[in-house]
């Protein structure tokens, strides 16, 4: 990774697999970032950056990298590992460079007010991921061939995603007059099985039928 990688990276801007910082003054918030990318496509994080990818860089870009580094460490759950370049910019400044994998651990967490807490990567945000795309993560890597029984609920289902292109899981519990508990693990199972495609959203998730490859 060299300067001009990191000026490539600026001028694409931020979205899903890329995320600017200027400084880590809060590194207990940008961790959510790092758990983010490696729940979703993996990508990096610039340190150093403004928001509109200008490599401005950071006088004291090691002190940093030294918090940031040590949030990393102590903060996200199961632990990842991130490799890291640091880049003069001038005798004064210099950018920082986070590239993230995306992770087979998935998902990672972090402990906010004795809450297990995920992030995932939609667009250009970082946002908690919900009790269905966290046992999505969870389950997919793990579990293949996924059998399930169509019985009414999820008959109620598909002929709720002919009518309209989506649906919520609120939708969905109370077209199937069914518990958010089993709607969930429904609507989790038919992910796991390639019959629904489930698409992030901040204010919560919709599910669409997967489209034939």
């Amino acid at each position: 990774m060299d300067l001009r990688q990191v000026e490539r990276l600026a001028q694409k801007g931020e979205g899903l697999t890329i995320e600017f910082k200027k400084k880590a003054a809060h590194p207990d918030k940008i961790v959510r970032e790092i758990i983010a990318l490696a729940n979703t496509k993996g990508g990096y994080l610039l340190l150093g950056v403004d928001d509109d990818g200008t490599v401005c860089g950071h006088k004291y870009i090691d002190e940093e990298m030294y918090a940031l580094d040590k949030a990393i460490k102590e903060l996200i759950f199961p632990a990842i590992e991130c490799e890291t370049y640091r880049l003069a910019i001038n005798q004064k400044k210099g950018v920082a460079v986070y590239e993230v994998p995306k992770s087979k651990n998935r998902p990672h967490y972090l402990w906010e007010r004795n809450k297990k807490k995920a992030y995932i990567r939609v667009e250009d945000k970082s946002i908690q991921a919900s009790r269905e795309m966290w046992q999505i993560l969870k389950r997919q890597q793990n579990e293949t061939n996924i059998v399930f029984k169509y019985g009414r609920k999820e008959e109620v289902l598909v002929k709720a995603l002919e009518q309209q292109q989506s649906i919520t899981l609120s939708e969905y519990m109370k077209l199937a007059k069914i518990p958010v508990y089993l709607a969930s693990r429904t609507l989790v199972r038919l992910v796991l099985a390639n019959v629904l495609e489930v698409i992030p959203k901040e204010y919560g998730d919709v599910f669409i039928m997967k489209s034939p490859q």
